[in-house]
């Protein structure tokens, strides 16, 4: 944050100044009270197991100043604001910052594909934009006032990240982000244990047109079932669809994928452009065809977001070479659809001796979670993968899966990681390919570090 008061802190979330200097200047937030400085605001959270407001004293000690919703009364040099919920407030004080900068934001989300999607968006823009972007995966109700928080004057425009685990959360999230643009990316079932169906889920991601400023749009992927249907119902702002499909405004057509890098067609304003992207699968086609629509919103020519997108190198799929044989590290988290993309990619691998799918359970998927593994595992019988190793409990109805529509494929199980790598670090030789994919609750990293 710039040129922030204690003053402006206690107008932007109605506090009450407990003690200390008004004239105190703000330079961020902070939620860790062990990285306190002189210039930060503490936030106390209350979690599942700590009450944070047991640390705002070292906080101040440390020249701090600190909200807090549990005293009434405080004695210190360093101000104490004292809120109703410490939360809230940050929110509260982050869509003050936000209403003080004066730049476009592009705000994205989705069950799957936000984080790429985000990035691309970003190096698109930065093909004629000082563009700033979330930093990791800061989407979510504490996240994204961090992120906002990080914005700067120098900044000419925005692309956030908003993510959800409830209904409402995206509400709340668009709210304090007031984008220009907005990006949906996928319905899928991400999230399902909490919001029940899919059409709750469609419902929660379109919420993001509620923050849209006036003259907003939205850009939507028009291949998705859901956004499809229902987009014309729900969304209240122009959109735009993008996809492979001839209903989609930003459509995509004859994609190849040769060398680590995907090419296709794009058609947009009756016009096409060849475009390659340095990433492997139909997805990230998606993904490129959402950038280069922002792009032209904001004046970037195709030409300029197509070169731009030829310099972008994805952060969750790690792609690499050791010992003669290719990893591709998606262990970041998985859902079905995120599943099927990943083994598309080892699907479209060319020349390889073995093609080997090491995947891990998919969780927080509901009572319907059985049949969304078992899904997986009938779309991985019509690849061309020649291996599974499993590990996990669930992952045995994507193993029935695989039985049933595909008995060439070799299926190996395993108790847990540590198995699991040993048996790979002897499988593996020359010329293989081998995928790493489950939820982080599984700890495929661990396995994927090994090989």
């Amino acid at each position: 944050m710039e040129n922030i008061t204690i003053k402006d802190i206690l107008t932007a979330t109605g506090g009450t100044l407990l003690c200390g200097d008004e004239n105190k200047i703000i330079t961020h937030f902070c939620i860790d009270s062990r990285q306190a400085d002189a210039t930060s605001l503490f936030v106390p959270i209350i979690g599942e197991n700590v009450d944070a407001h047991k640390f705002i004293a070292g906080t101040l000690d440390a020249g701090a100043a600190s909200f807090t919703q549990e005293h009434d009364t405080y004695e210190h040099e360093q101000p104490v604001i004292a809120v109703k919920d410490t939360v809230k407030a940050m929110q509260d004080l982050a869509v003050s910052y936000r209403n003080r900068m004066d730049l476009p934001i592009v705000a994205v989300t989705g069950s799957v594909g936000k984080t790429t999607t985000r990035e691309m968006i970003t190096c698109v823009l930065k093909g004629g934009f000082h563009a700033f972007e979330t930093s990791g995966n800061q989407n979510s109700q504490i996240g994204v006032p961090l992120t906002i928080d990080k914005m700067s004057y120098s900044d000419e425009i925005a692309v956030l990240e908003l993510g959800m685990s409830e209904r409402g959360q995206i509400n709340i999230l668009t709210n304090i982000a007031q984008p220009n643009v907005a990006v949906v990316t996928n319905v899928g079932v991400a999230h399902i244990e909490q919001l029940k169906t899919r059409e709750n889920i469609c419902a929660e991601k379109l919420d993001i047109q509620n923050g849209l400023k006036e003259d907003g749009i939205l850009f939507i992927n028009g291949d998705n079932d859901m956004l499809a249907k229902y987009t014309p119902e729900l969304v209240r702002f122009p959109y735009r669809f993008y996809g492979f499909g001839k209903n989609c405004d930003i459509r995509a057509t004859d994609v190849t994928e040769e060398n680590g890098c995907t090419s296709f067609l794009c058609h947009i304003d009756g016009k096409y452009y060849p475009v390659t992207i340095n990433t492997l699968g139909r997805h990230n086609v998606l993904n490129a065809l959402a950038a280069i629509g922002v792009g032209c919103r904001y004046g970037i020519s195709v030409e300029t977001a197509c070169r731009q997108l030829m310099k972008f190198k994805g952060q969750r799929q790690d792609i690499r070479k050791n010992n003669g044989y290719t990893i591709i590290d998606d262990t970041y988290n998985a859902s079905p659809d995120s599943m099927k993309a990943a083994l598309s990619i080892l699907d479209t691998m060319k020349n390889q001796r073995y093609k080997i799918a090491v995947l891990a359970d998919m969780l927080e998927l509901g009572d319907n979670s059985p049949a969304y593994h078992k899904e997986v595992g009938e779309y991985l019988a019509s690849t061309s993968v020649t291996h599974l190793f499993a590990v996990g409990d669930l992952i045995n109805h994507t193993i029935e899966g695989v039985k049933e529509q595909n008995s060439d494929i070799v299926i190996r199980k395993f108790t847990d990681n540590e198995a699991l790598a040993a048996a790979l670090k002897e499988f593996l030789q020359e010329g293989d390919a081998v995928l790493l994919k489950g939820s982080n609750g599984m700890k495929l990293k661990e396995v994927a570090i090994q090989l």
